[in-house]
């Protein structure tokens, strides 16, 4: 379907099903100055700007890493990854996954949580024991052994 003519934040629709939503979770690794301060203005700048292009998601962050689920329609989520492999707070962006599909959004009010690191710990393993991506794989042992090893920071001090 094209969706070049749809205005922002509108998601095509296929008859009477829900709509096709496009789905991408990465993690990244806080840069030096990223602290509780910090992650809350990335909060509210998302709760203010994703909403204008039908972008919803989940944020977690812990031990100095960030986990980020985005659902919306392609182009905006694209163009917000785009932005975020720039954006300087953070460092080696790990895309997890790619999904389209017809269903309703997962998340439809923008959340973020901050997580010990034993649970950060959890949500890395889970991610390298399903994925299938051997580079993803070695980028998710690397953090683990990090994390592991007291090489990432404790969680709200800056990296």
């Amino acid at each position: 379907m094209d969706t070049t003519h749809l205005p922002p934040g509108d998601e095509p629709v296929s008859g009477l099903g829900p709509p096709l939503l496009y789905n991408l979770v990465y993690c990244s690794v806080a840069t030096a100055g990223v602290d509780d301060a910090a992650v809350d203005r990335i909060v509210a700048t998302a709760q203010r700007l994703n909403p204008r292009h039908g972008i919803t998601g989940w944020l977690v962050f812990g031990s100095g890493i960030f986990f980020q689920w985005l659902e919306g329609p392609r182009d905006n989520v694209q163009r917000l990854m785009a932005t975020l492999q720039r954006d300087t707070r953070h460092a080696n962006v790990i895309c997890l996954s790619e999904t389209e599909e017809h269903r309703d959004r997962l998340f439809p009010d923008w959340g973020m949580e901050r997580v010990s690191a034993d649970d950060v710990r959890e949500v890395l393993q889970d991610a390298l024991d399903s994925s299938e991506n051997a580079q993803h794989r070695a980028a998710l042992g690397d953090l683990l052994m990090q994390l592991d090893t007291g090489g990432l920071p404790a969680l709200g001090r800056a990296a």
